[in-house]
């Protein structure tokens, strides 16, 4: 079985978010099984140099050719074969979606080409996958670009969608870039315009979605796109993501100041200590709560806001690492001047502090208004700090209240999407972590002893490649 997997970022060569690890772990775990499974991403201007090409051949876009070149590396620790598709003019930037916020105004054509030339790199390396498995709207031609006949290629597509509010949405006047004939392009015009995302959903031989929960979800909530979910749904199956365990293990984690596991999680707290150290918070008698994420309001910043006096005055220090909308990082750092000592936030990306922040922090607070997977909640439970998350998508089936289920619980969650729901969970733990110790540590070593590893859902998609070319 081969299979070709195709994103615009994979850590760690390329990373901005979720896809990025994602793309990066599930290919290794896949090649563990015996899947002859090779990834393709952009060669951006981050991209390590010295890499040797293999191959360059033309890709049309919008009717003009754009030379390919094609370099070969490796998945790092893994026998996995990456291809970096390069074409300076559209990849060597300082980002990989954009500036300062806002993405560059050629995206569209710059994921073209990369579906495109993704789609043609079998000839240029001698290897010719039977599955394409492509990632979110950047790569959404892919499919329809197979099914239409355009890309000339006899595979099958498994779709994924990471984040169905991302659509990858154009003017329809923009549709030449496409290069579809009349069947493709039928199925990515939507009220007269381009949406990408739709047409890998009408076109896919499978779509698959990142959590069970929000497999189901999208079905009625699917950002305007349930009538074609709902009509696909029985090619539509949720595959809840795992971690990178080798790469986030805090036993061997090179970025934390001291090593710990569950058997012997006491470096946890000389962690925590350093990490107060060093952004300089003041110890209050209260647990640390740490946030990682992008700025927007998916994730629940405007439920913090909304809730931040009361958040704080429940003794707590706060620690947020994140990049994205202006008003929540204005709003942060305003906050760290009312509150010096007890609120720092590190705006930007880093992850060494990513790492850092889930080892010291003993909260991690995620209350998104909707989660397709994520993976912070999963992080955190490895290193030992207790989430407190809203009940949707991957959190719901990932985080047990230990409430509701005092024998399996692993953290706290809320339901209604509410600043008062929010306080209420957050609370709940703050009250805990003071009041009983002993139930405490209990619970961290619950969620420290599970394993959310790659293994497991490598096997369904080893199943579910299958099955799509059993169809």
């Amino acid at each position: 079985m081969r299979v070709l997997y195709v994103a615009a970022e994979v850590a760690p060569f390329a990373k901005v978010g979720g896809l990025g690890d994602v793309a990066g772990a599930l290919p290794a775990a896949l090649s563990r099984l015996g899947v002859d499974v090779r990834v393709a991403l952009p060669k951006y201007r981050g991209v390590p140099a010295g890499l040797a090409p293999v191959g360059e051949f033309p890709v049309s876009v919008g009717g003009a050719e754009r030379p390919c070149t094609v370099f070969a590396g490796r998945l790092p620790a893994a026998e996995v074969p990456v291809y970096f598709l390069g074409h300076d003019p559209y990849f060597d930037r300082p980002g990989v979606y954009g500036e300062g916020g806002t993405g560059y105004p050629d995206e569209l054509e710059r994921f073209v080409f990369l579906s495109k030339a993704a789609l043609a790199l079998g000839p240029a390396v001698g290897w010719v996958p039977d599955i394409v498995h492509a990632n979110d709207w950047h790569t959404a031609l892919i499919p329809a670009s197979l099914r239409s006949g355009d890309a000339n290629l006899p595979a099958k597509s498994v779709f994924t969608i990471h984040n169905l509010a991302y659509q990858g949405r154009f003017p329809r006047e923009r549709g030449a870039a496409l290069g579809l004939n009349a069947v493709g392009l039928g199925a990515v015009v939507r009220d007269g315009e381009i949406n990408l995302l739709q047409g890998a959903i009408r076109t896919a031989d499978w779509i698959t979605t990142v959590s069970p929960s929000y497999a189901r979800e999208i079905l009625t909530q699917g950002e305007g796109l349930e009538g074609e979910l709902q009509a696909r749904r029985n090619a539509l199956t949720g595959i809840l993501n795992g971690i990178d365990t080798a790469v986030w293990d805090p036993e061997r984690d090179p970025h934390l100041w001291a090593p710990y596991s569950a058997v012997d999680p006491s470096g946890k707290r000389e962690n925590t200590r350093h990490l107060r150290a060093e952004l300089g918070l003041v110890e209050t008698g209260g647990p640390l709560v740490g946030m990682v994420s992008r700025l927007a309001e998916q994730k629940g910043f405007d439920l913090v806001i909304g809730g931040f006096e009361r958040m704080m005055a429940l003794g707590i220090e706060l620690v947020v690492l994140g990049e994205g909308d202006p008003r929540y990082a204005g709003f942060l750092q305003n906050a760290e001047r009312r509150y010096p000592g007890r609120v720092r936030a590190i705006l930007g990306f880093s992850e060494a502090w990513a790492h850092r922040i889930e080892a010291g922090a003993d909260i991690f607070l995620m209350p998104s208004r909707f989660e397709p997977a994520g993976l912070n909640q999963l992080y955190s439970l490895r290193y030992g700090t207790v989430p407190v998350v809203r009940a949707t998508g991957g959190l719901r089936d990932t985080v047990r209240d230990c409430g509701s289920d005092p024998e399996r619980g692993n953290g706290f969650t809320f339901e209604d999407y509410t600043a008062e729901a929010m306080l209420g969970a957050l609370g709940r733990a703050v009250r805990l972590w003071r009041g009983n110790p002993a139930a405490w540590r209990r619970l961290v070593g619950r969620g420290m002893a599970e394993d959310h590893s790659w293994d497991v859902p490598a096997r369904e998609y080893h199943a579910l490649y299958e099955r799509v070319l059993a169809r």
